[in-house]
C-alpha cells in the first residue's frame, strides 16, 4: 500500500515467513517470493535469515522487497531452513537496526526470530531484562521475546520458547529459527494470522495462504490461538501453552489488510468483503446511477453492493500502480499533489452521474474529502459514501499503527459532521453486527476493538502505547 493513500487507513505492521525443507534447493528465493507475496503488511524493509548446516546468516535492509534482493544476495544465502519479515515502522523507528528478522547470538548459539503484532507489556518486561544486565541493540519489542528465550536456553531452547512465550502479553505471530528447528507461535488470542502449509520436502509457516500459493505449498491448517508448532526433519510437534483466552481474530485483516486471495481462519477474505457490500447496501440504500469503489481496498465490497442493489458498477477511478513508495514530504499541498498522482478519476465515466463511492474504512477522513473533490470537479452530480466497515473510533494496541483516538474522526465527529467534513452528499457505515455477518464469525470469535472499545484484554493508558512490531 502506498505511504500517501494509507494517509486516511489503519496500516498493518509486518509479515512473516518461515520455510523448513532441508535438501531443497532455493529456499532463500522461495522466501523471497513469498515476501513479495506480504509486501502489502510491510514496506518500509524487508529480511531473510537462513541456516546452512550450523552457519547462520541474515541480509535486511530498508525498501521494498524487490529492492533489498536480488539473484546475487539470494544465491549468497544457502538454506535448509529459513525465515523472512517485511515491516512497516512507525514514525521515527525506520531504521535497518529495527529491520527483522532480528539475529542475536547467546551462549548455545544463534537465534533468528521475525514478529508480527506488539506486546502490551513489552516496556514491563524490558526494564527488568536491563536491570538484570541485558542489553538492548533495537528499539523493538521483538528483541524483548528473543532476550527472554536467551535468558532460558539452559531449559532447552524448546523449553525456553515455551517460557517465554508465556510471560508476554499482547499480538502476536512469531516464526523462529533456531537448533534446526522452525518454530511458530500464535498468542492465545489468535490477533494475528499464522498458517501452515506442506511443500515438497518440508513445512511453510506464513502470514497469509496468498504466501503459501505462490512457493508452491499446500495449505494444512491454521495454528491455533496459544499454540507452538515445532517443525524438524521429523515432522510437526503442536504444544498448546495457553488455553481458555477468548479468541480474537482481527477483523480488520478481513476488512483491508490481507490480501484479497487469503483464506484465515477458514474464512475467504475476499467473499468477506463482497458480502460485506452486500449488507452493506441492504442497511444503507441510496438511489443513484453508479457503484464505484476506491481502488483497490474498496472493489469487492463495491462489486457486492452493486450485486445487491441492482446499480450497476463500473470503474470510476484508475489506480497508479507504479508510482513508488514515498518521495514527496507530507504537507498539505503535496498530499494533494500525490491523491492526484495515485488515483485518476475516469471523467466520461463519472460525468453527469449520481455516485455510490465505496470504501473499506474512514479514519481521519483527509483522503476521503480530496477523492469526493475530483469526483465532483470531473463532474459527477452527486457523491454517496458507503463504508464497508463501521466507523473506527478506538486506537488499536495490538500491532496496527492506529492513530491517537484525538484524530480519529469516528471518535470525535458525529457521522453528519464527518459528511460534511468529506463534502458527501451523504454517508453512512456497516453497522458493527453487519461486519461480524460479513465475516461469518461468531462476535465472540473476533476483535473489533477499534470500532467498539471491546479489547480482548487489559490494554496500556493512550501515552504507554509502546513501538510497533
Amino acid at each position: 500500500m502506498d505511504e500517501f493513500l494509507s494517509l486516511d487507513k489503519l496500516r498493518e505492521e509486518c509479515g512473516v515467513i518461515g520455510i523448513h525443507a532441508p535438501g531443497v534447493e532455493g529456499i532463500s528465493h522461495m522466501l523471497c517470493f513469498g515476501l513479495i507475496a506480504l509486501q502489502h503488511r510491510g514496506q518500509e524493509s524487508a529480511g531473510i535469515a537462513v541456516l546452512k548446516g550450523d552457519r547462520m546468516q541474515y541480509y535486511k535492509e530498508m525498501g521494498l522487497v524487490q529492492e533489498v534482493f536480488n539473484d546475487d544476495i539470494l544465491n549468497r544465502l544457502p538454506a535448509d531452513i529459513g525465515i523472512g519479515h517485511v515491516r512497516y515502522s512507525t514514525t521515527g523507528d525506520s531504521y535497518v537496526s529495527n529491520a527483522q528478522p532480528l539475529v542475536v547470538k547467546y551462549k548455545g548459539g544463534s537465534i533468528a526470530l521475525a514478529h508480527n503484532g506488539n506486546l502490551v507489556n513489552a516496556i514491563e518486561i524490558r526494564n527488568r531484562l536491563e536491570d538484570e544486565g541485558s542489553i538492548f541493540q533495537t528499539s523493538i519489542d521483538s528483541e524483548v521475546i528473543a532476550n527472554l528465550i536467551a535468558k532460558n536456553y539452559k531449559l532447552g531452547m524448546k523449553e525456553a520458547v515455551i517460557e517465554s512465550v508465556k510471560e508476554i502479553k499482547g499480538a502476536y505471530a512469531l516464526v523462529i529459527m533456531i537448533d534446526h528447528m522452525l518454530i511458530g507461535v500464535r498468542d492465545p488470542n489468535g490477533l494475528r494470522p499464522l498458517s501452515i502449509a506442506k511443500m515438497d520436502g518440508g513445512y511453510v509457516l506464513a502470514s497469509e495462504t496468498c504466501a503459501h500459493d505462490v512457493v508452491g505449498a499446500e495449505f494444512v491448517r491454521d495454528v491455533e490461538p496459544g499454540e507452538i508448532v515445532i517443525i524438524t526433519e521429523d515432522g510437526i510437534e503442536s504444544i498448546l501453552f495457553s488455553q481458555g483466552c477468548r479468541k480474537a481474530i482481527c477483523s480488520f485483516e478481513y476488512v483491508y489488510f490481507a490480501r484479497p486471495d487469503s483464506i484465515i481462519d477458514g474464512k475467504d477474505v475476499y467473499e468477506s468483503r463482497v458480502e460485506s457490500g452486500r449488507i452493506l447496501a441492504r442497511e444503507n440504500p441510496v438511489d443513484a446511477d453508479m457503484v464505484i469503489a476506491v481502488p483497490d481496498s474498496g472493489i469487492a465490497a463495491a462489486i457486492g453492493y452493486a450485486e445487491e442493489s441492482g446499480i450497476p458498477y463500473n470503474v470510476g477511478m484508475i489506480k497508479n500502480k507504479y508510482m513508488g513508495r514515498t518521495f514527496i514530504q507530507p504537507d498539505q499541498k503535496s498530499r494533494e499533489l500525490a491523491v492526484r498522482l495515485k488515483l485518476n478519476v475516469m471523467k466520461n465515466t463519472v460525468r453527469g452521474k449520481r455516485l455510490i463511492l465505496i470504501d473499506d474504512s474512514i479514519v481521519r477522513g483527509t483522503t476521503s474529502k480530496r477523492i469526493v473533490n475530483m469526483l465532483k470537479a470531473a463532474g459527477a452530480t452527486e457523491v454517496h459514501i458507503r463504508v464497508s466497515s463501521p466507523p473506527v473510533t478506538h486506537s488499536c494496541y495490538f500491532g496496527i499503527d492506529t492513530p491517537n483516538r484525538l484524530h480519529l474522526v469516528g471518535a470525535t465527529h458525529s457521522i453528519e459532521e464527518i459528511r460534511e467534513m468529506v463534502g458527501a452528499d451523504s454517508l453512512a457505515y456497516l453497522s458493527n453486527e453487519g461486519l461480524v455477518r460479513s465475516i461469518n464469525f461468531e462476535k465472540c470469535g473476533l476483535c473489533t476493538a477499534c470500532f467498539d472499545g471491546d479489547y480482548p484484554m487489559e490494554v496500556p493508558e493512550e501515552a504507554d502505547k509502546f513501538m510497533f512490531e
